[in-house]
């Protein structure tokens, strides 16, 4: 599927793709609504209808990803809230033999994901999968979400990557669309990102693993 001689960097989204996208889907779904209902004194219905309501005003937008924004706008203190359930953050197979094996091929290995810093800075502190990584960029430093060409124009300003030979792996449709536009050669699907619900990407070609495309070792 991937001809490692072709590419120079690679890409790589978090939630859903090094990480068990799990922990965001119970967050969000469960854990919040749940204290959303205790902090402000309203039952679980009421609680899960506006949180619904309020989320999906705002899908694929920055705000969608930030917890400031999120904190405010719910008058909770989502990280706090997130720090509660750490212990459900949990890396996807394969990850860690994955990215070290890319270092050692000498490729330039990039964390490119909408993650605000908070959730960013928690999850790297319970997995270190910064250890394996080049570089990490926050959708949040250049004020647009990956999904925005104005993202990836201002990426390729801050690492200058050759799109021709760039492979970026996410489990995102709508995000995998807006890296293609913007011209990177290789993208790369994950069908089941949470690892509780069966999924299948149909749009892009896709992978369950890494083990599916791992480098040889050299």
């Amino acid at each position: 599927m991937i001809n490692w001689d072709l590419i120079d960097t690679v890409m790589l989204d978090m939630d859903g793709t090094l990480l068990d996208l799990h922990f965001d889907n119970y967050f969000w779904l469960d854990h919040l609504p749940q204290r959303y209902a205790e902090i402000h004194k309203v039952d679980l219905a009421e609680a899960n209808a506006k949180l619904k309501n309020h989320i999906q005003q705002y899908e694929g937008t920055l705000q969608w990803y930030c917890l400031e924004f999120w904190s405010k706008a719910l008058e909770v203190d989502i990280r706090s809230l997130k720090e509660e359930v750490k212990h459900k953050i949990q890396i996807r197979p394969h990850v860690g033999e994955f990215l070290t094996r890319l270092r050692a091929l000498g490729k330039k290995v990039l964390l490119v994901t909408n993650a605000h810093p908070q959730s960013l800075s928690l999850k790297l502190k319970v997995t270190q999968i910064d250890h394996w990584l080049d570089v990490i960029v926050s959708s949040h430093q250049f004020n647009e979400p990956k999904e925005s060409q104005k993202f990836w124009q201002e990426l390729q300003a801050f690492e200058h990557f050759d799109p021709a030979r760039t492979l970026f792996i996410d489990d995102t449709v709508r995000i995998l669309d807006s890296a293609k536009t913007f011209g990177i050669k290789y993208v790369l699907g994950i069908h089941q990102p949470d690892s509780k619900i069966a999924r299948r990407m149909e749009q892009y070609p896709a992978i369950h693993h890494f083990d599916e495309i791992m480098p040889v070792a050299v």
